[in-house]
């Protein structure tokens, strides 16, 4: 199945989707191939230990975050990028208040049709 977001994705005015735990996102484009999420975190809130065949690269924006990769921690803050291989196991922890802008290739099915449990959580109503 082939789908696009449409070319430009302005936020303003955008609903976040609540995903529980502390956790929303905004989708900012995605074809088959490749997709970007915004994700907003609240202090304290956990991106859960999990894998996924995707090759993942984040963009922290703002706030600071502990992540886990492979078993290696390191302290990302505003302007740091962050690198997944696929199917490394891997989490993180917002230690301030933040948003990290994920981009995955090839698109996160999961996020597209609900299929799979979020890693951040139960989706809030």
């Amino acid at each position: 199945m082939e789908r696009n977001s449409k070319k430009y994705i302005l936020t303003e005015g955008m609903e976040w989707e609540n995903l529980g735990g502390g956790v929303s996102r905004k989708f900012l484009g995605y074809d088959n191939q490749i997709m970007m999420v915004k994700v907003r975190f609240d202090k304290g809130a956990l991106g859960s230990p999990h894998s996924h065949f995707h090759t993942q690269a984040t963009y922290c924006v703002s706030g600071k975050f502990e992540f886990e990769i492979d078993g290696v921690k390191q302290i990302v803050n505003a302007g740091d990028g962050v690198y997944i291989e696929p199917n490394l196991v891997h989490s993180a922890v917002c230690l301030e208040e933040g948003i990290l802008i994920d981009t995955f290739s090839p698109i996160r099915e999961d996020f597209m049709d609900g299929s799979g449990v979020s890693y951040f959580g139960e989706k809030e109503a």
